[in-house]
């Protein structure tokens, strides 16, 4: 056998292998997800709920007795939110407990006008180019679905492929995220729509049940829509990549599925429960969603620097009993992570993680500040969160972003982008939701005007207890 011939006959598995390494290259280049652009929804100025208004919401509800009213206040008083938060329409028509359903699809028809128009617009991508819609408003459905909605709105593709979410609570976003991730692994070239909020409309709860009465204090009114992509020819128009996504469920454990749900009270009004084992359980939820993405996220010198102290630290404990509980060794999430977009879900939350991870003023300023300027916007606050990082011109060029966020069921969602391209030339800021207000962020002194207004009422003796500008109650 000539020489050529027996290297022609050997090449030829070489040949092979080189080609199929080469396509699964290829093919996991296609799976990439990049986030092409994403708009924030600002509503009109006239829904801001400032401590006059919220003055009159609770004045005009007649199930609260003294009790409820200082419980009330003081919840309002310490949540961290200010006054330039918005709620729904029917609130300033003093027809919050008598919404109807032309309402709420009102509220949700203002923000996808606004907002889904502004993000195809900006990032390039006409309706019809979308592949991908998934749309998550957690607490109302409609026949035919919010998606439908938007589909007809914006005359998209017979061929579209639609997922509508309900009930997935403030971890929603997170969701619908993998949800395109997934459908890009299966095909090339997509463009997705990801639209995601929460309707107010017919969930304000006018009752006096403490634990549900909370949420009034919490929910604002808000909504994000982002495209995405896994086309590679716009990857160098794309802002984002993402990188990894864990999803922890506790659903399972009956105190993580009671622990926030929507309920009737004993007075048959409606309204969203949250009970006094919801930090337990989302700290359990948030310990084991960190033990599956610190492997995907941290080096290894860090992870093996952890292992390493908790050995240590086990043996230590093992030659010395002790009663005390044995210290754990801190993970250095900035070994992995460069910014920490966590979840609004309220002041509690923020500091829980916090303390949690080790984190700085500096890591949790978006949070706080967004939670302050918009509240719990539900699923969609993580976007608001990205938002007032872009706005200050932290997210440079390899960068990466962590998001954390909680939701009803129990779950807990995380997942880690990768700064692509150079954010920080204002392209995108002059559209942000932040534009008219971020240079007075972070205020020197974050003031509460629900304090300035209400503090006293914190010291008053029940039994005299009255607003200043009503008469005495029996």
């Amino acid at each position: 056998m000539e020489l050529s011939s027996f290297l022609m006959i050997f090449s030829f598995p070489f040949l092979y292998l080189l080609h199929t390494v080469f396509n699964m290259a290829m093919r996991k280049r296609d799976q990439e997800c990049y986030i092409l652009d994403y708009e924030c929804y600002k509503p009109v100025d006239g829904r801001k709920l400032s401590t006059e208004v919220s003055g009159d919401v609770i004045r005009r509800n007649k199930n609260l007795g003294l009790n409820e009213y200082k419980f009330l206040l003081r919840a309002i008083v310490s949540s961290g939110i200010g006054e330039q938060t918005y709620g729904p329409q029917v609130v300033f028509e003093e027809r919050e407990e008598t919404p109807t359903l032309a309402d709420s699809i009102q509220e949700m028809d203002d923000f996808f006008d606004d907002s889904i128009g502004k993000v195809l617009a900006r990032s390039g991508v006409k309706a019809s180019e979308i592949d991908v819609l998934v749309v998550n408003v957690s607490m109302i459905t409609t026949v035919p679905s919010l998606s439908a909605r938007i589909v007809n709105r914006y005359k998209m593709r017979e061929d579209v492929q639609v997922f509508n979410l309900t009930g997935m609570g403030c971890s929603a976003s997170l969701i619908s995220v993998d949800i395109v991730r997934n459908v890009f692994k299966a095909r090339r070239n997509l463009r997705a729509l990801l639209v995601t909020s929460e309707s107010l409309t017919p969930n304000w709860y006018s009752g006096s049940d403490r634990s549900m009465i909370l949420a009034n204090c919490l929910f604002r009114s808000g909504g994000c829509a982002v495209v995405l992509t896994n086309d590679r020819s716009l990857r160098h128009r794309a802002m984002m990549r993402l990188k990894c996504l864990v999803r922890t469920h506790h659903g399972a454990r009956d105190e993580s599925y009671q622990c926030c749900h929507q309920r009737e009270d004993e007075h048959n009004i409606t309204g969203f429960f949250l009970n006094k084992e919801l930090p337990k359980v989302a700290t359990r939820a948030f310990v084991e969603n960190l033990k599956l993405l610190c492997p995907q996220i941290l080096p290894v010198r860090e992870l093996l620097r952890f292992a390493l102290v908790s050995q240590i630290l086990k043996l230590t404990s093992s030659l010395s009993p002790s009663s005390k509980p044995r210290p754990r060794p801190a993970i250095n999430f900035r070994s992995g992570v460069d910014h920490f977009c966590i979840h609004t879900g309220g002041k509690a939350v923020i500091e829980g993680i916090k303390t949690n991870l080790s984190l700085t003023d500096h890591d949790v300023e978006p949070a706080r500040m967004t939670l302050h300027r918009w509240g719990n916007t539900s699923a969609c606050s993580l976007w608001y969160v990205l938002g007032y990082m872009e706005a200050k011109k932290r997210l440079k060029r390899g960068d990466k972003v962590l998001m954390i966020s909680f939701g009803a069921g129990f779950k807990c969602n995380s997942c880690v982008w990768e700064v692509v391209s150079d954010l920080n030339n204002g392209r995108h800021v002059v559209n942000s939701a932040w534009k008219d207000c971020i240079e007075s962020y972070p205020p020197k002194s974050l003031v509460n005007p629900f304090l300035e207004k209400y503090g006293w009422i914190q010291d008053e003796d029940l039994a005299t207890f009255k607003f200043p500008d009503e008469p005495d109650r029996a």
